[in-house]
């Protein structure tokens, strides 16, 4: 369980799986107010974000892709001025180190056309989990809990924009995808009732966190999230303080697989952009 959250439930990071609608790819898809009517919000939405790297925000109102009753009736837009905080730490955090590394064009051939700040959290009730936030079809995110994040919280930071590395990883993937090699590491310890095992029983089983156990799918943007956000000597401490040789073993083969992909397929020193995003988190 997350020492960040209250309530009594485990924290769920989810890939959309469904669309009413498919996005354009070729443009943003929120309507962009004129220059003569824009608000400081879109103002700096529109300089920072939409123009530089064709990515619209929706902050206003609670789009119609959460269609299920029971989830929209927790959802609330997010308070207008926790607006440009958030984006300016998801610039920071996130585009910057990218932009830093992989050149000016990355984010913008490999982003969403759409990010979606919601101010609540989003409510499972029927397991009991929190959705921090969610990749659909490699075009949108959506993040929750915009009103509940404390800023000047560096932990609590950490944690919420690994959901920001950990989405954004789902669009880079199917932009392009990994090796099935990848799903063979650890083949016997993905299990739909993740949520019912801990994190501390996930590291013996090779796995960095309980919900990198769904699937390979999350397994691997639950790597790329953790090393990321928590950078190399953190994370070195933590697989080398691992009991189970066999655990270790296959993180350090993980490891080894996201360094790989992102060198092979996207020319990217992954050590490098950790470095990165551990400089913006410290600033």
């Amino acid at each position: 369980m997350k020492k960040i959250y209250i309530l009594a439930m485990t924290v769920a990071l989810t890939t959309a799986c469904q669309k009413e609608k498919a996005l354009d790819t070729e443009k943003s898809v929120i309507e962009e107010p004129s220059a003569q009517t824009r608000n400081n919000i879109e103002q700096y939405i529109y300089d920072s974000i939409q123009k530089p790297y064709n990515v619209g925000v929706l902050y206003k109102f609670v789009d119609n892709d959460f269609s299920d009753e029971n989830q929209k009736k927790y959802l609330y837009p997010a308070t207008e001025s926790n607006v440009v905080p958030i984006l300016k730490k998801l610039k920071r955090i996130w585009i910057d180190p990218y932009t830093r590394i992989a050149g000016e064009d990355f984010i913008k051939g490999a982003a969403p056309r759409q990010i979606s700040l919601i101010g609540s959290w989003l409510v499972n009730e029927e397991n009991g989990t929190i959705t921090l936030g969610f990749a659909d079809s490699g075009m949108k995110i959506a993040l929750f809990g915009v009103d509940k994040i404390d800023l000047t919280d560096r932990d609590r930071v950490r944690e919420y924009f690994h959901t920001v590395h950990h989405e954004y990883c789902h669009i880079v993937n199917q932009k392009k995808p990994y090796s099935d090699e990848f799903a063979k590491i650890t083949p016997s310890g993905y299990t739909a009732v993740w949520n019912n095992h801990t994190d501390a029983e996930a590291l013996q089983l090779g796995f960095i966190s309980a919900y990198a156990r769904a699937n390979n799918i999350e397994d691997f943007a639950e790597m790329t999230a953790h090393m990321l956000i928590m950078g190399k000597t953190a994370w070195d401490t933590k697989i080398n303080a691992i009991t189970s040789a066999t655990g270790k073993e296959a993180l350090r083969k993980k490891e080894a697989f996201v360094v790989n992909y992102f060198k092979s397929e996207w020319n990217i020193d992954f050590y490098e952009l950790q470095a990165e995003v551990q400089r913006k988190i410290q600033q």
